[in-house]
């Protein structure tokens, strides 16, 4: 197969793939009028704004409670994460394997489940309905990942660097906040970017703990504006376009950090 075939084919597969995508915009930028024109409009001929106005008017509380609970996710996930995978990968405590191998299980269990456990210990707490339960809640997904990922890259970081901290009179905390964090910002980026992404996009918890609450995320919005405004697609598709625009930065701007820190640790010298 020559190499222009390879491309021309890498191409179409590629406009497939994204098609939908293409769609969503189209629509979104469409006139109710045309949205059952025979046959349909590939390009919005008669363009409107008419969706991204009710967008901004009905879904702006929505897209600040996913930026809230999303960030929330990302701090406490780190906060928790990143001196756990320190601890794993340099200080080695008794049963640190075992602990490994607990929180890639942890990662086998359907969300649902966990779900319907965290409604019961909510609803004793009080805390149903609320930003804070979801935050918590979206980190249990999110902390196992994180933990791996900086062990396996801070697992590659020298010895003879943290040696040289030590020599300097840098205790264990010193070390790990002045010479481990820095050196892992890879590994910072990939987590943190992989769980806002997880808590943006989240719609189990959201619908089972805070399906009732006054600050519910994106997920829940549009899900809600589906069902209250069915006929008004461009709206509709004009709320999935702005939803997505954050999680779309967040990957162009982090994509190389990404790649250099799930790679990391894969390959021994």
């Amino acid at each position: 197969m020559t190499r222009s075939v390879k491309t021309l084919t890498g191409l179409t597969l590629t406009a497939i793939m994204l098609f939908p995508v293409y769609w969503m915009i189209n629509v979104s930028f469409t006139r109710d009028t045309d949205m059952r024109h025979e046959p349909p409009y590939l390009f919005p001929v008669h363009g409107t704004l008419e969706g991204y106005r009710a967008v901004l008017d009905q879904q702006g509380p929505y897209l600040g409670t996913s930026l809230l609970i999303g960030l929330g996710t990302v701090v406490l996930t780190l906060v928790l994460s990143a001196p756990a995978g320190y601890s794993l990968a340099k200080l080695r405590p008794a049963g640190g394997g075992v602990l490994s191998f607990v929180l890639l299980m942890a990662q086998m269990i359907p969300g649902i489940i966990m779900a319907m456990g965290f409604y019961a210990v909510y609803l004793r707490l009080g805390v149903l309905n609320s930003a804070a339960g979801l935050v918590l809640a979206d980190s249990t997904i999110a902390v196992p990942f994180g933990v791996l990922i900086f062990t396996a890259f801070m697992s590659g970081i020298p010895d003879d660097l943290m040696n040289a901290a030590v020599v300097d009179g840098a205790g264990r905390f010193r070390t790990f906040w002045s010479i481990v964090l820095p050196v892992s910002r890879n590994a910072i980026v990939t987590v943190g970017l992989f769980t806002f992404l997880w808590a943006w996009s989240d719609f189990v918890f959201a619908t089972t703990l805070d399906g009732g609450g006054s600050q519910q995320p994106i997920t829940l919005g549009i899900y809600h504006y589906i069902g209250n405004n069915n006929q008004q697609w461009n709206a509709i598709m004009a709320t999935a376009v702005i939803a997505s625009i954050p999680a779309t930065l967040l990957l162009i701007l982090a994509q190389r950090y990404v790649a250099a820190g799930i790679t990391a640790g894969a390959v021994k010298d």
